[in-house]
């Protein structure tokens, strides 16, 4: 089973109900002793960084998280959830779980389009990755599938951690990680076909390794 972290920050049923289209058998919740039992751990995140740390911190999620990755508990990160893994995020000024050597950072003002307009902010809709290093959750997806984006702030992660990249005017991380740990900037339960395949991908990698213990 796949455990759906629960911290009040927004998409736990969307990604809930992606999951049990595969039949990936899940549950949503914040309890550390139900985590602890899953095989592997997804931290999805729709909001404001200082807000959903701040809920983090108050609840003692913030502290069972550092211990599941500790632990060696495969999780991976969505979105805000993948941001909140980091050091510091511009956003809010806010000092984030620091799981993972970075920190995000704001869209610069005036990015502009190939027609010389104005970018919007927040980047939102479909784009595609440039890869720069194999990844499991990736295995048998056509490396120009593209996946939905919907945010403002990007991830800013340590180099030899950087999987993948985007352009939106300027090229960001939307994907690193190391085996077991990993942070998507973008949302896979909400891109059709590959996103499934990433989540299963997902699933099966934290089955493999739970077998091999």
């Amino acid at each position: 089973m796949l455990g759906i972290v629960d911290y009040q920050a927004g998409n736990h049923t969307s990604v809930a109900r992606a999951l049990r289209a595969l039949d990936i058998p899940c549950v949503i919740t914040n309890e550390p002793a139900k985590l602890q039992a899953c095989v592997g751990l997804i931290f999805p995140g729709v909001g404001a960084a200082g807000q959903a740390m701040a809920t983090l911190q108050s609840s003692g999620m913030a502290q069972t998280l550092k211990e599941l990755v500790q632990s060696q508990v495969p999780l991976l990160g969505i979105c805000l959830g993948a941001q909140i893994l980091l050091e510091y995020s511009a956003e809010n000024d806010t000092k984030l779980l620091g799981l993972v050597k970075g920190e995000c950072r704001k869209f610069a003002q005036g990015l502009t389009q190939e027609d010389g307009s104005k970018r919007p902010i927040p980047h939102m809709g479909y784009n595609q990755l440039n890869f720069v290093a194999d990844c499991p959750l990736f295995a048998k997806i056509a490396p120009e599938a593209c996946y939905y984006f919907v945010h403002s702030y990007y991830m800013q992660p340590s180099k030899e951690l950087i999987i993948a990249t985007t352009n939106y005017g300027e090229t960001f991380c939307s994907v690193y990680g190391r085996n077991g740990l990993w942070g998507l900037q973008f949302h896979p339960e909400k891109s059709g076909r590959p996103g499934l395949s990433i989540l299963k991908n997902f699933y099966n990698y934290c089955q493999e390794i739970s077998h091999a213990q």
